[in-house]
């Protein structure tokens, strides 16, 4: 049986960071650029603004800085 690694993990990536690398590090995650993960969070603080705020200071709270 082989064991595949899989090195993908969710991370703040504090070296491409704006204001803390939450942003930064969900688009490395996914494989896109920051820029498009920062426009849909500011889309989403002006329609949501307290779940986007929870989640986003959640986000800081949980994930590691690499």
């Amino acid at each position: 049986m082989k064991t595949v690694i899989n090195d993908k993990r969710l991370f703040r990536d504090a070296n491409r960071a704006m204001i803390s690398g939450v942003c930064a590090g969900v688009a490395k995650y996914l494989d896109i650029a920051p820029i498009w993960v920062r426009a849909a969070a500011v889309v989403s603080m002006i329609f949501l603004t307290l779940p986007t705020a929870l989640a986003y200071v959640l986000a800081i709270l949980l994930l590691r800085c690499k």
